[in-house]
């Protein structure tokens, strides 16, 4: 391969960022054992706010956006590539101290490469991307530790976003009875399609103020944090397992020790972007069996090129998007 490719590329000029498609060769890519001619992308949250500099995400400048990728191989120095396979890599890195997704080609260390299971592709699971990898390691965790359909219901915050939705349908596929949570009235319809047995709109909650509130929920899949997230540990029922997966509201976590303590609640932190590799391949092949999303095009109707990315991330951040978008790069690839 020669020549220049086009990709989005973050910079940091007087302490602004700044994010913008511009021409780069091979050369220009951070090191790594493998080549990916990278098909498909999607956008998070974390992307906007890598793109926009409303968060720090990036370790060092300038670095290719992009915290998730899925393609073919294109070269590999490695014996367990070969040219032609069809991979993916989320997190591991991306966008944060090395080039990712938004770009025709992308360089990785070979402990980041995942062979796209069985039964997905390379546009269907950079549908699923980080949000519905971060699910999927959610219920994992929840059910490792216990969590049951006969505990109750399941709450799921911030249910129309990327984490949520996926949650959502996860849950509901695997008999749990769901409870979405969403300030977006018009997406009631949109949660139900997906799983939901229940909506509640979060401008009505009475998030109260005890130390312990009436225990309501079996369990929780939370993206929210602050308020809400202590509001779910205070009215979790006995022995049920919240999951901390985001802080799109605060980073801030108020709580005392009484539903630990008193209830057995666990709270349960999900990291996915700098997981070990066995768990990696655990989850995606789980995503591709008994965890495949049940409405994957419903969730990921929407599709944008490179070249529209930019105006894509100010609606993120404003909380103005349903479910996830896929981000077309070489769709032959």
């Amino acid at each position: 391969m020669s020549g220049s490719f086009s990709a989005l590329r973050i910079h940091q000029r007087a302490g602004r960022i700044e994010a913008r498609l511009e021409p780069l060769v091979l050369e220009d890519l951070s090191p790594g054992e493998v080549l990916i001619r990278v098909a498909y992308s999607g956008i998070n949250y974390k992307d906007a706010l890598a793109a926009t500099g409303a968060g720090r995400i990036l370790r060092r400048y300038p670095l290719v956006g992009g915290i998730d990728l899925a393609g073919t191989v294109e070269q590999s120095q490695v014996n367990e590539y070969r040219a032609g396979d069809a991979v993916l890599v989320t997190g591991c890195g991306l966008s944060e101290t090395r080039d990712g997704g938004y770009a025709a080609y992308a360089r990785v260390p070979a402990e980041a490469v995942v062979p796209i299971p069985a039964g997905l592709t390379a546009a269907s699971s950079m549908a699923i991307g980080t949000a519905g990898f971060a699910a999927a390691r959610a219920v994992m965790r929840m059910q490792a530790n216990g969590q049951t359909p006969s505990l109750g219901p399941v709450v799921v915050t911030g249910a129309t976003g990327g984490v949520g939705s996926l949650a959502v349908d996860l849950l509901a596929g695997l008999g749990y009875e769901v409870v979405a949570v969403t300030g977006k009235r018009a997406a009631q319809d949109y949660l139900h399609e997906l799983g939901a047995a229940h909506v509640l709109l979060r401008e009505e909650l009475v998030l109260g103020t005890q130390p312990l509130e009436s225990a309501r929920w079996g369990g929780a899949i939370d993206s929210v944090g602050g308020e809400m997230l202590s509001w779910l540990l205070r009215s979790t029922r006995e022995q049920g397992n919240v999951a901390a997966i985001g802080m799109a509201a605060s980073a801030q976590l108020s709580s005392s020790v009484m539903p630990f303590i008193l209830r057995g609640v666990s709270l349960l932190g999900i990291n996915s972007a700098s997981l070990s590799r066995a768990p990696r391949l655990a989850t995606w092949a789980r995503l591709a069996a008994d965890l495949a999303p049940r409405h994957l095009a419903r969730i990921a109707a929407r599709e944008v090129d490179l070249a529209q990315l930019p105006g894509e991330f100010a609606n993120y951040l404003a909380g103005k998007v349903i479910g996830r978008t896929l981000v077309r790069v070489h769709p032959g690839a």
